[in-house]
This record gives structure tokens, sequence and C-alpha cells, in this order.
């Protein structure tokens, strides 16, 4: 409970992402879905979105929305028996709640290695996930011209599944979560991107040894790519 069990695509041209992401990560599984005309004229724009599991969805929708996340449209059911809701946090990340029935979520599609969240108030995004969802926040890491990292867990001892950073040095970035993908060899990975016309920023090499790079698809959402040699 409380961690990413889902994340979906909300794109413009379902048919190209789909053949875009399934050349990118070798994988033609990504969950895929037009981006509703009412978000577009809202300004949004093409994002994956992940879903957090929570044991009860009003309880957790109503606990975020006191501390100032804002619910981006009603609680709802899909033919499949997940039950949802999406908001922007406090920060301005958007972010759904989802409680699959029956019990049991499936596993992540694609499968997502590390989940980082942009924020403009660290410290408070810390708190608000800490205390709603029982992540635990390890010391901050600096990854030098990375800048600097809050690794969290889904739970007291378990390992780092992801990390949180400021956005008040990267003006022009927008609050949003970041999902990375994982791919077993980044080069050729990147070369897809670039060649159906994303953008990619890297690669870098993690202090972990792990090779990773951020991207844009070609409709423009963000997402990045770890390679993973396990």
């Amino acid at each position: 409970m409380n961690r990413f069990f889902k994340y979906v695509l909300r794109t413009r041209d379902v048919s190209a992402a789909t053949a875009f992401y399934a050349a990118v990560l070798g994988r033609d599984d990504a969950e895929i879905y037009e981006l509703h005309e009412g978000a577009v004229a809202r300004g949004a724009r093409p994002h994956w979105l992940g879903f957090l599991q929570v044991p009860g969805l009003d309880a957790a929708a109503a606990a975020f929305a006191a501390r100032g996340a804002m619910p981006l449209g009603p609680k709802w059911i899909n033919p499949e028996g997940l039950e949802g809701t999406v908001l922007r946090d406090p920060g301005g990340a958007v972010v759904a709640l989802g409680r699959q029935a029956p019990p049991g979520a499936p596993l992540p599609r694609p499968e997502v290695l590390w989940h980082a969240l942009n924020t403009v108030d660290v410290e408070r995004a810390k708190t608000n996930y800490a205390q709603l969802f029982g992540w635990e926040f390890e010391a901050a890491t600096d990854l030098g011209h990375h800048g600097v990292i809050h690794p969290f867990a889904w739970r007291a001892g378990d390992p780092p599944v992801g990390s949180l950073s400021d956005l008040a040095e990267r003006p022009g970035v927008h609050p949003h979560w970041l999902f990375f993908f994982k791919v077993a060899a980044l080069d050729p990975a990147l070369e897809t991107v670039r060649a159906a016309g994303g953008a990619v920023i890297g690669p870098s090499t993690l202090p972990s040894g792990g090779r990773v790079a951020v991207c844009d698809d070609p409709q423009g959402a963000a997402f990045a790519l770890l390679e993973s040699r396990s």
C-alpha cells in the first residue's frame, strides 16, 4: 500500500505514442490513453501519470486535499475495477490515488526503477508524503551538477525507490513526477528517441554506476530511461 502501482501515459496521439514506446522500451504493454479535451483546454500537456495505491480512496483524497492538494476531477471506477482520482499535489505535481478491485495490484507496466518528484517546496513535500503515505526519507545527497536529492523508501528499512528535488534553482521546469523506465541498453534506446523526434538530456553516470537520461517524447511527455544490467 501507499506506493506507485500503475503508470499511464495521457497524450494526444495514442497510436503514435504506442509505437514510440514499444520501440524505445522494447515492450508494447504501456497503458496509453487520449488526453481528455477538457484537460487540454486547461493547458495540460501530455504526461505520464502515476497511481499511488491507498487502502481507502475517499479518506486519502480528503486528507491530501486538507493539506492543499487540488482535485482535478471526480472519483471514477473503470471497467477493470480500478477506483481512482487525480489531484495536483500541494507543490503543483499531478498524481493519482487508486484502489484496485479485486485486491492485489498488477505489476507496473512498463517497469519503473526510480520515482523523482520535482517540486517547489521540498520540505513541505517530504512532510506530506511521509505523513500521508508512510514514506521514509533518508539524508539528502549532493549529486554535484545533478543537484541535491532527498531519497525515500516506501517504508522504513526498505531500499530507496525514489527522490525529491528542489526546482528553486531550475527556472522554467514545472513541478512533476518523473518516472525512470528500465531499459536493457541505454544508447540504442536514446537513438530511437532522437530518431523519432524526441529530446534527450544526457546520458550521465550516477554514483551507483548506473547510466541514465531524461527525455521528452515527440508529443512532449517527460520520462527518463535507466539502464539496468540485472
